[in-house]
């Protein structure tokens, strides 16, 4: 009986999900229903915590809006949820972050990891190319030596 609830539940699992932990920035892309309408609602936060396992696995995104400290729990497999994207890598060293809910304002940040250069794929350009570093106008080094000879 077990083995048939756990193939119908590996089926309902989705592959298309980014690895997160909590600490992260992710911007959760979900449907909402008004009346008749469908439309896309984004919400953008911390993940405090991510708890179960295989269709019932949930995360929790906490946002601050308009000062208040607000706290969404979302399942990961479903089919509301359109798409996560991870926006920062946080460097934390919990699963749960329950302690950012004392937190007010510049303290209530997740430092972030240091990220690896972008790999690309073959023939996409590097988004992350360092950039030439601007030249000083001519006129500017002509003043610079005018005042060191004064």
């Amino acid at each position: 009986m077990s083995n048939v609830i756990e193939q119908l539940e590996r089926r309902q699992l989705r592959g298309d999900l980014p690895q997160f932990k909590a600490g992260d920035t992710v911007r959760v892309h979900f449907q909402v229903i008004e009346g008749q309408r469908r439309r896309i609602q984004v919400y953008e936060g911390i993940v405090i915590k991510r708890q179960g396992a295989g269709a019932r696995e949930t995360f929790t995104v906490r946002k601050q809006s308009f000062g208040v400290g607000v706290e969404r729990t979302f399942p990961i497999h479903s089919p509301k949820v359109e798409r996560i994207e991870v926006m920062q890598i946080g460097d934390v060293s919990r699963a749960k972050l329950y302690y950012l809910r004392e937190k007010v304002g510049k303290k209530a940040r997740v430092r972030a990891k240091q990220r690896s250069p972008v790999v690309s794929s073959p023939g996409v350009p590097e988004t992350a190319a360092e950039e030439p570093e601007p030249e000083s106008a001519p006129g500017a080094e002509e003043a610079e030596d005018g005042a060191e000879a004064s």
